[in-house]
């Protein structure tokens, strides 16, 4: 059993049944009373965010998480199929663990995918993916003081804000965890 000393970022917690995820911590020693630690957590099954304070040296109880790299191969009704790049196993991951990740996820791509006790309980997608615009309206060039933006639909289907000049058939970099644009990529 571990003590709350050893929480770090990622640190997968067990607290009421439930496991939590470290966003963040902080150790505090103040001038008076005893140290002690402050979580931000976050729950791997509903996403939903708390912050939990532990009492330095206070017993607390990890979960073993396997992450691996999967290779997502593709989408069978809502759940999505993956496929274990060392042993080629495939296993099927419900739409409501992928997530928004479903947004981002091309075929092929690999995604590591976190497992505990043999159910997954979350997708990690990369900090960033490139994708090709499929459909936008055309920019109208104007003067203007400020670059103005119009939205975009990338080939997974999920619709971004871009600059006006960008056109269809072009390569975009976004952002996987707020679903912003980057920049152009030029191939």
């Amino acid at each position: 059993m571990a003590t709350s000393n050893d929480i770090k970022n990622g640190t997968i917690l067990k607290l009421d049944g439930n496991l939590w995820q470290t966003i963040e911590f902080q150790h505090v020693k103040p001038g008076k009373g005893g140290a002690f630690v402050r979580t931000k957590l976050r729950n791997v099954t509903s996403g939903k965010v708390v912050d939990k304070t532990f009492n330095a040296g206070a017993k607390i109880e990890t979960a073993t998480v396997d992450r691996s790299e999967y290779q997502y191969l593709y989408q069978d009704g809502d759940d999505y199929v993956f496929m274990d790049n060392s042993t080629y196993d495939q296993i099927t991951v419900p739409g409501v663990v992928v997530g928004d990740a479903a947004n981002f996820m091309l075929e092929n791509q690999n995604v590591t995918v976190a497992i505990h006790e043999g159910a997954p309980l979350y997708i990690e997608m990369p900090p960033s993916v490139v994708l090709e615009i499929t459909y936008t309206e055309p920019g109208l060039q104007g003067d203007r003081s400020t670059g103005g933006t119009k939205p975009a639909t990338v080939e997974t289907g999920y619709q971004i804000q871009v600059p006006l000049f960008l056109e269809q058939g072009t390569k975009v970099k976004v952002d996987t965890r707020t679903g912003d644009y980057l920049g152009r990529v030029n191939e």
